[in-house]
């Protein structure tokens, strides 16, 4: 018991002849208090939870009274309880995590598995795209638009390879019957008869075989060295070194300059021009200009046109010439030199100068025209 004055003036035995056991005091208007107080005038150096109590009587006299503070220890049920539900709530935390990651990876389970079973030769089947639209949706989406590409692409590479081995058998299977007569009636034989009836065979050879290595390289996407080509000379410079057939009509506008790669652009119009004497009639007109009014080129474009009065191409079949081994008729048959790579050839080399080649209207004959951006 502690006098207004902060004098202890009674005590418990253990505590007699000691200080207060505490200096807090309660804070008006409330009369009691209690705090945990360590290291006092307590010897056994444990903290103990003290009460403080305030009566008045000519002043505010506190009362101060302690009880030890007991360890957990001291309630081993609480204590196994706290362990139990730990234990407990720990297990079904880790199981619903489980259970929610396998809920959610089935879907991609699902992708593995069918990814595991696509081969070359089954391009046709597609992973399964989940209900929901989330990030595993887009992931099933994206794999199917992957498969997509790669049948288009492994379907382009049977058709052209079955067709290349179909353009190879055939002067391949010429030289052989030829050779193989020879050899039947060696003292009939004219070896310059034989060269001569053996040479185109071979010569379509050569061209089949130099046309798979343009494209070869084309679909590489090699790189080449641009420079400033002038297209009208470009032109005249192909013309020159072609024996002409049919009559030839140009009107090549000057300064119309391109950059490019000068080889690659006069393979362009050379096959151009192989192509118009092989269906024109009697005369092709090829022009060089400058051309504006195409939204996909901001500033002016040259344009390079080569037209001829053959029979033309039906409008329907416009694209389909561009395709790789395409003849449409007789016309374009072996005997008239068409292997069906020219324009497929043209059209590429167009496109990785960053230009087009298409077809357009005409009153007579196929309108070719070829627009590529201008040098700057």
């Amino acid at each position: 018991m502690v006098d207004p004055q902060g004098k202890v003036v009674a005590a418990t035995r253990d505590l007699r002849n000691q200080p207060a056991m505490a200096h807090f005091t309660p804070k008006s208007p409330r009369r009691v208090a209690s705090a945990v107080v360590c290291h006092s005038v307590f010897t056994s150096g444990r903290c103990h939870i003290v009460v403080a109590q305030q009566v008045f009587h000519n002043g505010d006299w506190t009362i101060y009274s302690a009880a030890p503070t007991l360890p957990f220890a001291v309630y081993p049920g609480a204590m196994a309880l706290l362990i139990a539900g730990t234990v407990i709530f720990t297990i079904a935390v880790a199981y619903g995590a489980r259970h929610t990651v396998t809920h959610s990876l089935k879907p991609v389970d699902a992708i593995r598995a069918q990814l595991d079973h696509i081969q070359s030769t089954d391009l046709g089947r597609r992973v399964p795209v989940p209900m929901a639209k989330d990030e595993i949706y887009r992931l099933a989406r994206s794999v199917n638009q992957t498969l997509d590409r790669l049948e288009d692409v492994l379907e382009q590479q049977r058709r052209f390879c079955s067709d290349a081995s179909h353009e190879l058998r055939s002067p391949i299977t010429a030289i052989r019957a030829q050779m193989e007569d020879a050899l039947l009636a060696p003292q009939d034989v004219d070896p310059a008869g034989l060269c001569n009836a053996v040479l185109p065979s071979v010569e379509r050879l050569q061209s089949i075989a130099s046309d798979l290595l343009t494209l070869t390289r084309l679909d590489a996407g090699v790189p080449y060295e641009r420079r400033p080509v002038d297209l009208a000379e470009l032109v005249a410079m192909e013309l020159n070194g072609h024996r002409m057939s049919r009559e030839i009509v140009q009107h090549l506008a000057t300064g119309v300059t391109v950059s490019g790669d000068r080889m690659r652009l006069g393979q362009l119009i050379s096959n151009l021009v192989q192509n118009a004497q092989r269906h024109a009639s009697s005369t092709i007109t090829i022009t060089v200009r400058r051309a504006d009014g195409d939204p996909r080129f901001p500033e002016k474009a040259a344009e390079l046109e080569v037209l001829d009065d053959g029979a033309g191409v039906a409008a329907d079949q416009r694209e389909t010439v561009f395709q790789r081994f395409t003849r449409l008729d007789t016309a374009r048959s072996r005997d008239a030199g068409g292997v069906g790579l020219g324009l497929p050839i043209a059209r590429q080399i167009a496109e990785s100068h960053g230009g087009t080649l298409t077809i357009q209207d005409s009153a007579q004959g196929a309108r070719f025209v070829v627009r590529l951006p201008l040098s700057p």
